[in-house]
């Protein structure tokens, strides 16, 4: 028990790391639909989403490696050294190379040359922090780490606020003012660009005494043996990019350009309803991975892991109908802007998506622990080819419901095989017919919520209620024990 108590713990602090970094960047959401256009929302939607996709290209899988690697080798220091040296230079290399061709990654990608640089900058300073965040968690500093993630998305809301609520104004009023001054005309995609470099700036200017403190040594044998395991991440990540976004760039290329933009931007406001179990996903996903690892060579291991995915399939399934019963109530306070309430019925499917790629989180810990990461690259790339089919035979027809089941389909199958590999490679003890059942009674209620009584909450919270008390009858001895306090006796 004490084992789960530490997760619990550890995935708790992580979670606080993450959930009030989200929250406050979710603030945004209400801001930007507030204040620009489904269009101009849309285009700032697909700059993210080409961010994103190129913020796993800078990784290259070093993350993930660099904990394999930190708990598998003795000399740790060199890990750290060899990682840092090789995220590095590759960031300043590209930098180089993408300030060169910024008119054409421009032209390729339809976003105005400015908006490049700004992403130019952005992508460089983030993949800059990447190995000393990896320490403080690798350090078991959380506290630490929580505090930079959370002044990150602070400053970038504050200058975001100011930016493009209170500049405005005060140029209008006094517009002599040095403050005044700073204010230019239609340049509100450019402001939210502009608040996300400082704060990726002031994060850097943070971490940066990583950088003072080290000795610069490169041991090239083992970076071959780090890029041996991490570039299958790498490939798996770029996967898993294209499942995440690149709906949003697809939608902006296959539907005619009058109504492109305005579509992505409806459909990435109410995808942003999926932020709690998004959240419950990353956080559990930062406290699960070291933890994983960690405990790779104890005996039990099978069985630890099969527990913990039963416990994270019974919370999220709660997660996943709370969640679908109040959407409409989530709605007024995070999008507004009633235009943009028209995608509100793609919500369901991508809350759902978002639990399925949590599971599979899950089951993917055996390609990891024995070194198998190509594998997890196969599955990856699985789910793109769905996403890549599906958004193009979906898009034209049904525009972004077409994306939302594509997400679905590719999460889904991308579970389904992770399962089914893993009975074979590195047999796991899972409890399926209690996961199983946890799922699709939740999915069940969930359908009947929205599709069949939506907004109607004499249906809903029972439903809700009765699900709850399903997992107190089922869980209630776990439960017992999690709750009893520390100096009683089991």
């Amino acid at each position: 028990m004490s084992l789960y108590k530490s997760l619990f713990k550890q995935t708790a602090i992580y979670g606080l790391a993450t959930v009030l970094p989200r929250m406050f960047s979710f603030l945004l959401v209400p801001l930007y639909t507030g204040l620009l256009p489904k269009e101009e929302y849309g285009q700032v939607s697909i700059i993210f989403a080409y961010m994103i996709f190129f913020n796993v290209i800078m990784a290259y899988g070093m993350e993930t490696t660099f904990f394999r690697f930190y708990n598998k080798e003795s000399d740790k220091k060199t890990v750290v050294e060899t990682t840092t040296v090789s995220l590095f230079w590759s960031s300043i290399l590209f930098l180089f190379v993408a300030l060169v061709f910024r008119n054409f990654l421009a032209a390729k990608s339809g976003i105005d040359v400015q908006y490049i640089m700004y992403t130019i900058w952005i992508l460089v300073l983030d993949a800059l922090v990447i190995v000393p965040f990896s320490k403080l968690r690798a350090y078991q500093k959380p506290i630490i780490y929580a505090i930079i993630k959370i002044g990150n998305v602070v400053v970038n809301l504050s200058l975001s606020v100011f930016l493009l609520l209170y500049l405005p104004q005060i140029a209008q009023s006094n517009p002599d003012s040095f403050l005044g001054s700073l204010y230019l005309e239609n340049f509100q995609i450019g402001y939210i660009f502009v608040a996300n470099i400082i704060a990726s700036l002031l994060t850097f200017v943070v971490l940066s005494p990583n950088y003072f403190h080290l000795n610069w040594q490169f041991d090239f044998q083992l970076w071959k043996r780090m890029m041996h395991y991490g570039l299958p991440i790498l490939v798996a990540g770029i996967a898993f990019a294209i499942n995440e976004q690149f709906d949003k760039i697809l939608l902006g290329k296959l539907l005619p350009a009058n109504i492109a933009e305005a579509e992505v931007g409806v459909y990435s406001a109410c995808y942003k309803l999926g932020l709690f179990m998004v959240l419950y996903r990353t956080a559990y996903t930062l406290g699960i991975e070291p933890f994983f690892f960690s405990h790779a060579k104890d005996e039990k291991a099978p069985q630890t892991y099969a527990m913990v995915t039963k416990y994270f399939v019974i919370f999220g399934s709660f997660i996943l109908l709370a969640v679908i019963v109040f959407a409409d109530v989530l709605k007024y306070f995070m999008i507004r802007d009633t235009s943009y309430w028209e995608a509100m019925k793609v919500v369901p499917l991508i809350i759902l998506a978002n639990f399925f790629l949590g599971i599979y989180t899950n089951l993917s810990v055996w390609y990891k622990l024995i070194d198998k990461t190509y594998i997890g690259a196969y599955i990856s790339i699985a789910g793109a080819i769905i996403t890549l089919a599906l958004n193009y035979w979906l898009i034209p027809t049904m525009s972004y419901y077409g994306s939302a089941i594509a997400t679905l389909a590719a999460y889904g199958s991308m579970m389904g095989i992770s399962y089914y590999l893993g009975n074979k490679h590195y047999p796991i003890p899972y409890d399926i017919k209690t996961i199983g059942g946890y799922l699709l009674l939740s999915i069940v209620f969930s359908a009947v919520s929205f599709y069949g009584f939506r907004e109607n909450y004499f249906v809903g919270i029972p439903l809700l209620i009765a699900f709850m008390y399903f997992i107190y009858y089922n869980e209630k001895e776990l439960i017992n024990r999690i709750l009893k306090r520390p100096n009683s006796t089991n």
